[in-house]
Formats: structure tokens, C-alpha cells, sequence
């Protein structure tokens, strides 16, 4: 009969291989996960270099997309971003290549 103890040290050679083979094995991240990133007040604060009483002023007048959840407010990078480019000012050149297409 073989020794228990050589029995038991083979199998955790075996499980230890295994937790190595799932510690060193790439985690695929969908691009949704990565596009949906929830900032809070604070983390919006710091990425558009803005007051918190700023941000909630735009809430409170609904001038920024936001998510509410009980008394926490949530904001989606995607939809900031996108609300962002909405006041994107147009170049000269563009304002003149407009003013060509309507003549």
C-alpha cells in the first residue's frame, strides 16, 4: 500500500498546479464592461476638473445624464463623454466649409 502521505503531497502538487494555470490565465474583459464605467460624484469631480456643488447643480437641473440609485448618484463615461462633445465649438474651417455647402 502506498504511503498516505505521499498520496496527499501528490494531490496538492496537482491543485497546486492548478491554481497557477488559473492565476496566469488571461481574464478576457468584454469592451461593454470597459465602455459602462460607473463614476461617482467624486471620481466625476476629479475627471472634468469640477466643484461636487457644480455636478449637482447639473443634476438638479437635469443638464448631465446621470443614474440614480436611492440617495447615490452614478454617472455612465460613456454617456459624460458623449454629453461632453455636445458643446464641442466648430473650427473656423469647418464653419466655412458649412457655409459652402449652403451656397
Amino acid at each position: 500500500m502506498n504511503n498516505p502521505f505521499e498520496l496527499i503531497e501528490a494531490k496538492l502538487e496537482i491543485i497546486e498546479k492548478l491554481l497557477l494555470d488559473i492565476k496566469h490565465k488571461p481574464t478576457k474583459v468584454e469592451p461593454s464592461e470597459q465602455s459602462e464605467q460607473l463614476l461617482t460624484v467624486n471620481d466625476l469631480s476629479k475627471f472634468l476638473k469640477l466643484q461636487k456643488s457644480t455636478i449637482y447643480g447639473y443634476v438638479h437641473n437635469r443638464k448631465i445624464p446621470y443614474i440614480k440609485r436611492g440617495k447615490v448618484l452614478y454617472f455612465e463615461k460613456s454617456e459624460i463623454l458623449s454629453w461632453l462633445k455636445t458643446y464641442r465649438q466648430k473650427t473656423d474651417d469647418e464653419i466655412k466649409e458649412g457655409i459652402n455647402n449652403i451656397i
